[in-house]
């Protein structure tokens, strides 16, 4: 599998790393994840984002394609691991992002999990849940959900049996990208930082006792 472009930031001397990815629908440079990006190097964490193939395909030509299969996008997120020499890692992403990365988390030497927005099932479909191997899960892991997601509400992920080693920050009145609806008396912005300070004590906490 040859591993994608990088584009890392932070500082050269950092120790620690987190890895980032993009969603089904925007590359690893969109907005949401520039924002977490600025925030984690603020806190002197090296970055390290990539986009999967059939996204780079399509900043090459400008042409939409679905993404890659599920088997391609784990090599490809696996190879962006191994090319990272820092000893400690987190890795995570964007909705499908943070998905794939759960799903190499246990078999990788990745040591934490940050999920931003993830899509417990499709949009509309409750009923095909993507939750059977994070009922095992043994990474240590941040689920960051708006309590509106389609892909995943407050009331119905309550419901799921999660790994103990799962825990979720809620983004109050957020959709997928965590932002409240019309008429809430919460402001963006509000839970884009709380959501920011929450992976901050979930990193913080998780390298403590190194």
């Amino acid at each position: 599998m040859e591993t994608p472009k990088l584009k890392i930031e932070g500082p050269k001397r950092a120790k620690k790393c987190v890895i980032l990815t993009h969603g089904a629908g925007e590359s690893s440079e969109s907005t949401f994840l520039s924002y977490f990006t600025a925030g984690l190097v603020n806190l002197h964490y090296k970055v390290v984002r990539f986009d999967f193939p059939y996204m780079e395909e399509r900043s090459r030509t400008g042409r939409k394609r679905p993404p890659d299969r599920e088997a391609i996008l784990r090599e490809t997120y696996l190879a962006v691991l191994d090319a990272i020499q820092i000893e400690k890692v987190a890795i995570g992403g964007k909705s499908m992002g943070g998905r794939i990365a759960s799903l190499i988390a246990d078999e990788s030497r990745a040591q934490g999990l940050v999920c931003l927005g993830y899509p417990f099932h499709p949009s509309g479909k409750p009923e095909k849940l993507r939750t059977e191997h994070l009922a095992e899960i043994q990474t240590p892991t941040l689920i960051v959900q708006g309590e509106n997601d389609p892909f995943g509400r407050k009331d119905e992920v309550e419901g799921y049996q999660l790994s103990e080693n799962i825990q979720v920050h809620w983004s109050p009145d957020g959709d997928h990208s965590f932002r409240p609806k019309r008429r809430s008396d919460r402001e963006f912005d509000q839970n884009m930082k709380n959501a920011m300070r929450a992976i901050e004590r979930f990193l913080f906490e998780l390298w403590a006792s190194e």
